[in-house]
């Protein structure tokens, strides 16, 4: 059993990889700021331990992390990944100033595994899969936040040869994502018959299912590292377009209505070449993919049926 710490806990990943550590039979530990929303973490609030701090309170940090002794840690708090979330300021302050404060705690006590999770928005447009040795060009607040994040961890790792880990996510879905997401409004829609707005149907992600996420997570706090600091894509390594989307929806909740393409504005980040090239985390922790989008949008339909209002 590990002693662990989870940051963005009560978010959509970190609430089903509390979930994925408890069934692992670790000890759980949540740091949450004052104002979270606790809905995702309702039922097993009885089965963790909630630390109540802000990140950006250097003094705060130290003295929680002090307080848990954390072998393990996963720093998945973030913000400005949603289209509303835009104030420049937080997004610096959740996604590098609490990262350097919380993993500079760390440094200091000493841990086992500290897995920081990045975006694949630190890349930018690409048109093709890129490595995670190419050249990152976020095109974002978001972006630029997670890419300075991101090599703050890679650098403390090569100057204190420490265990730490950076797992650049692609598009997760799957049970207690946020209802204002393409995945749950579907669903939502779907199992009345209907279908929500939609935009341009050749937009395309790299939809993985949360259970790969939080399988790579444990997997990278487990591995050695093969170099100080590794990062790796977290993505399926196959592109799904709307269309496709829609379409496998529309045949699993058997939905009539036809999709009204365009109904919905298009997006600054919305692009028709968006795909993890995914070799480096295969060969290295020897993770794959256990869901295809498909398999993965069932679960997620058969869990908001019995869930769901």
């Amino acid at each position: 059993m590990k002693r662990v710490l989870l940051t963005g806990g009560t978010g959509f990943v970190g609430a089903n990889l509390a979930r994925r550590l408890l069934r692992d039979g670790h000890a759980v530990h949540l740091l949450v700021r004052p104002a979270h929303a606790g809905w995702r973490i309702e039922e097993i609030r009885h089965d963790i331990q909630l630390h109540e701090l802000e990140l950006a309170d250097a003094n705060a940090a130290s003295k929680t992390v002090a307080a848990i002794k954390p072998d393990w840690i996963f720093h998945l708090a973030a913000h400005g990944a949603y289209s509303w979330q835009k104030d420049a300021a937080q997004i610096f302050q959740t996604n590098l100033i609490a990262t350097v404060n919380l993993l500079e705690s760390a440094l200091r006590l000493g841990f086992e595994a500290f897995v920081h999770t990045g975006s694949s928005s630190e890349y930018g447009f690409k048109d093709h899969a890129p490595a995670e040795t190419e050249w990152v060009e976020p095109n974002s607040h978001y972006a630029c936040a997670k890419a300075a994040a991101t090599q703050y961890c890679r650098y403390s790792a090569q100057a204190q040869k420490a265990h730490i880990v950076t797992l650049r996510l692609y598009s997760a879905f799957g049970p207690f994502e946020d209802p204002n997401r393409l995945m749950p409004k579907l669903i939502e829609h779907g199992l009345r018959g209907e279908l929500p707005l939609l935009v341009n149907p050749d937009i395309a992600r790299d939809y993985i299912y949360i259970d790969d996420v939080c399988e790579a997570c444990i997997l990278a706090a487990q591995m050695p590292s093969c170099e100080p600091g590794p990062v790796y894509n977290l993505g399926t390594g196959v592109q799904t377009s709307l269309r496709d989307v829609v379409d496998v929806s529309r045949r699993l909740l058997d939905i009539a209505a036809e999709p009204q393409w365009g109904s919905m504005l298009p997006r600054i980040w919305d692009t028709s070449v968006w795909v993890a090239n995914n070799q480096r985390i295969k060969a290295e922790l020897g993770w794959k993919p256990r869901f295809n989008f498909e398999e993965g949008f069932l679960e997620m339909a058969n869990w908001a049926r019995k869930n769901l209002p």
